[in-house]
Parts: C-alpha cells; structure tokens; sequence
C-alpha cells in the first residue's frame, strides 16, 4: 500500500518567512523516502511576507489542496479604513509593540478574547467537513497538523474523533498557553482556561506530539504528563550548494529576519557603539545589516544615534534564494533572542541556516539555553548575554582581527545532522 500523509498547514507558498520553511522542506524530501505527501492549505490566506521563490521547493508527487478561508481580519481592514487609518494595514498591526489608535487597542482585545485560539477557527469547521470525505476517498491513514495558528490542531482533533484509527501527529512550532504572543494580545484569565483547554485536549488526543527544541518538549511534557517528540528545524543543502562565501571589503555583522517587538538588537549596538570609539581600525569598515522586517521602534532608536546610523543598513525583506549571496559576504552573522519570553528555548531556522554557511555566529541572548548549547556543541559561534557589553566586544574585536589577517576566508563543512533531508528521513521513521 502506497504510503500517504496529510499535513494540514496555514502557511504555504507563496507565503514568505519562518512559517512557511518547516513542512515545505520536509515535504520537498518525504517522496525520496518513500511517502506521497498531500498538502491542505488555504486558498485566500493573509500573510505579511511572499516569496514566490519558495514555490520551486514543492515535490511534483505532492497534492495541494487550496480550501477556502474566512479570516476576521477582511472586516478590521475595513473598519480601519473608514475610521481613517493607512490602506496598508497588516493582522501583524494587531500584535505591534508601536502605539496604537483607541479602534486598535480594542481590536486587539477582541482579537485575544474572543477568537480562540486564533482568528483562523472559522476554518476548523468546513475543513473538517471536507476533509472527512477526501481522507476516506483517497484513502488517508496519517494526518500532521502545524500549528501556529492553533487553530490547525483543532482540525486534527475532530477529524481523530470521526475517526480513532487515523494516525495523527501534531507538531508545535511555538508555545500555545505559555505563548508569549498571547500578553500581546491582552488575553484575559477566562479565555486563557479556554486556550489551555483546548490544548490540553489536544495533547491528550493526538497520537505523536512534535515540537522544535529541547526547552518546549520539557514545557509540553510537563503540561500534558506525556512524551513529546523533537523534530528541530535546519537547513537545506541545495539552497547551499552554490554558496560562494567571499571577503568583502566591508566588515558585515548581518541579521537576517524580522526583528518584531519582542526581539531587542539594541544592547548589542550598544556595545558596538562603545567599540567603535575604542578601535578605530574596526569603525573604519564596520557595517551592520539587518535583512527583513524591522520594528519602527528600533529602527528610530539606531537612525537618531549618528554613530550607528553611519555603520547600519537595513536591507528590506528580499526571496530566499537571494538571501544566500547576502550569507556569504558576511563576515559574522547576528542572531538575537534578547527581549523574547523563554529566550533560553529558541532555537529560530535561521540559526541552522547560518550553521550551514560556516561563518562565526554571534548570539546576543541567555548564555544557557538551546541555542547557547547548539553553538557551544558546534563550536559555530558563542551566545552572550546583552548585558555582558565588554564580553560581546572583545568577540567583535577577536572575529575582526581574524578576518584581517584572511584572504580568503574557508568555508567549514558538517552539521549533517540538521540538514532538512537528514530530519525528514527522522520525521518517516516517526511515521
């Protein structure tokens, strides 16, 4: 019998961003293994980032099927426009750390306190509805659902009660009860029980449940009293095969991905700006890249500072592909997990993306944690705490003196075991 799975996902191609890289990537490799993967995604979603680039990913052997949706959001884009706000509006408006209109302030509330777990479970209903009749007709034993939005698992949950002898996996890309998002949206006591209900619903239900890192499979062991498995994310060996890591004749400190709200870069430029004062040599050629969305907030915060203005570029969200010749003039790559809440359990795909360029990774964030583990087991790089300035400079002043003295800087090899194709052949023997 011919080998089936069904992943119910929100975000797809050409949807952009972290969201989107996890199951497109293992369902780019389940056929070589063996598996024929079908997709169940939205026709009509509403995503902030598009990368039509991520498209050429999609297995000729998957089936996708495009099911419409129904999102809140189309309504609060309306609202906002007649009550005067910017055409442009985003769902992430809703969750931004920058100030808010009264009309906003309520939205978001109503956003945390009455669409639960998400403004996506109007879905739930008529796809499991149609999903009822299309797993039997093509006869579908095993199921994946992703989430965030939560609302997916909640697609498991019933198609597993129709239907006790379906297999169903459901993997957690981030938090649900214990999400930092949900303080954010100003989510209150009541529904917080609904949110930790549900999940605990689907805790005990599902037959597997999937997480990315060690520090949420402890969080969700211990709220469900049961084994959760580690599936992490990692990177893709095609997208590296051409990587041509080059020295440039600038010093490139680049941060790729969204700096949100939560995410804060400025005790890192503020160890820089002390740097820059104490070594000359270093702010001569210094450069600061930041790849992606970046929070208005901090991006006034570096543009007021005549300093780091002069050292900083921002370079706005560009396709994936493009994203590997950025990779390789860099001499170290940023990452910062400083400002999340549970920090110390990130572990984000960028990481396993940097990994695989062999360039020195510079983290700002816990000093313990997954990330500060995954870089000291490597020897990729180092995590530093943000308030550790002269720690984070003398790493600056140590990476900068080596690229001086290099021509033509190596490129390491390994880290085989986070390779996308490597998980995937972990993911089937789950299955």
């Amino acid at each position: 019998m011919e080998k089936k799975v069904l992943i119910i996902t929100y975000y797809w191609p050409p949807s952009g961003g972290s969201g989107v890289q996890r199951w497109l990537k293992f369902i780019k490799y389940l056929p070589s293994f063996g598996w024929k993967p079908y997709v169940f995604t939205p026709e009509n979603p509403a995503f902030a980032i598009r990368d039509e680039s991520l498209l050429k990913d999609v297995p000729a052997e998957a089936e996708v099927i495009h099911f419409p949706i129904w999102e809140p959001y189309e309504a609060f884009f309306k609202l906002s426009g007649l009550l005067g706000s910017k055409k442009s509006a985003k769902p992430t408006d809703l969750v931004s750390g920058k100030k808010k209109s009264l009309f906003q302030n309520v939205s978001t509330w109503i956003r945390g306190n009455f669409f639960i777990p998400d403004p996506r479970v109007f879905w739930v209903k008529p796809s499991v509805k149609f999903l009822q009749k299309y797993i039997h007709d093509n006869n579908i034993h095993t199921i994946i659902t992703t989430g965030p939005p939560h609302s997916i698992h909640l697609i498991g949950l019933r198609l597993k009660k129709k239907n006790p002898a379906l297999k169903w996996f459901a993997d957690f890309r981030d938090p649900w009860s214990d999400w930092g998002l949900l303080d954010s949206l100003m989510v209150g006591g009541i529904a917080r029980k609904l949110h930790r209900k549900l999940e605990a619903q689907v805790m005990k239900t599902a037959d597997e449940v999937i997480t990315i890192t060690p520090f949420y499979v402890r969080k969700f062991e211990k709220l469900s009293g049961r084994n959760v498995r580690l599936l992490t994310n990692g990177f893709d060996e095609d997208d590296f095969k051409n990587l041509v890591v080059q020295k440039s004749s600038r010093f490139i400190i680049r941060h790729a991905g969204i700096v949100n709200e939560k995410c804060d870069p400025r005790p890192f430029m503020l160890a820089v700006k002390e740097l820059l004062s104490e070594h000359d040599a270093f702010k001569a050629v210094v450069q600061i890249d930041f790849v992606g969305e970046v929070h208005p907030d901090f991006k006034s915060f570096v543009v007021k500072d005549n300093a780091l203005n002069a050292i900083t570029t921002f370079t706005s969200t560009i396709p994936h592909k493009q994203l590997m010749k950025l990779y390789g003039e860099a001499a170290i790559l940023l990452l910062v997990l400083t400002g999340y809440k549970d920090g110390e359990g990130f572990l984000p795909g960028k990481l396993f993306e940097y990994l695989a360029t062999g360039l020195p990774i510079l983290g700002v964030g816990p000093e313990q944690g997954d990330a500060a583990s995954l870089l000291k087991s490597t020897g990729a790089g180092a995590m530093i705490d943000g308030e550790q300035k002269s720690a984070i400079k003398t790493y600056l002043v140590n990476a900068f003196e080596a690229w001086s003295k290099t021509e033509a800087p190596s490129r390491p090899t390994g880290f085989q075991e986070y390779s996308r194709r490597r998980i995937t052949k972990t993911l089937t023997e789950l299955l």
